[in-house]
């Protein structure tokens, strides 16, 4: 991160293609991150995948490592959306910081702004990524309710939904604690993407409620829920 840190912060002096370069470099440190602590990352499609095109990607949330997965799988301009309680963590969240659209729920005026920055990225070509269930999933379910936000950008944008999978990232580094990195496979999981074309604003809860069943399913095939 410090040998990373220099390079994001001069790129975060150059708007878009700034922001490019940054996710290029965070991609470049997680890679060789992975080596260094014996992750070893596999991408699965299960449907093909088209980096030449732009999404709106989503994922379930579990861990602290959903971060990497991202940044080692989507070889396309790409912004995330992160929640801004991380900028407080030291070194990472500065780099944190100038690699995310941040996003604060307890203030109504920050996430519009955060919204209006999603659609910003969106209208120069760049996909975007959310994870739906806004933070981690401490049930026993695969999958915590969905917020709208991604799918009311997805219909207003007219985006099409990219759902992926991070399998292994509890086993990997469990939510309970920071300190608990365990080496092995970590993969990530291609689904079928979801054309938002015939969906209209009062489709929002029937879009999201596809889109969590076909992730939903895809997790009970990968990880044994009952």
């Amino acid at each position: 991160m410090f040998i990373a840190l220099p390079f994001v912060l001069v790129a975060s002096a150059f708007a878009v293609k700034g922001g490019n370069f940054i996710y290029k470099v965070c991609a470049a440190w997680a890679k060789t991150w992975y080596i260094l602590i014996g992750i070893q990352h596999k991408e699965i499609y299960e449907a093909p995948h088209d980096e030449t095109k732009q999404y709106i990607f989503v994922a379930n949330h579990i861990s602290y490592m959903d971060i990497p997965p991202i940044l080692t799988s989507l070889n396309q301009p790409i912004r995330v959306l992160g929640k801004y309680e991380m900028i407080k963590v030291p070194v990472f969240g500065w780099i944190y910081k100038a690699a995310v659209i941040l996003v604060d729920r307890r203030d109504a005026d920050r996430r519009s702004k955060s919204v209006r920055a999603l659609k910003a990225a969106i209208n120069h070509g760049i996909s975007i990524f959310i994870f739906p269930e806004g933070t981690f999933n401490l049930t026993a379910s695969p999958l915590k309710d969905f917020f709208d936000g991604a799918f009311r950008i997805a219909i207003e944008t007219q985006t099409p939904i990219k759902p992926l999978l991070f399998v292994d990232t509890l086993e990997r580094l469990h939510y309970n604690s920071v300190f608990d990195l365990t080496p092995g496979k970590c993969r990530v999981v291609f689904l079928e993407e979801v054309p938002v074309d015939k969906y209209t604003m009062k489709d929002i809860q029937k879009l999201k409620q596809h889109v969590y069943d076909l992730m939903e399913a895809g997790l009970k095939r990968y990880r044994n829920y009952p």
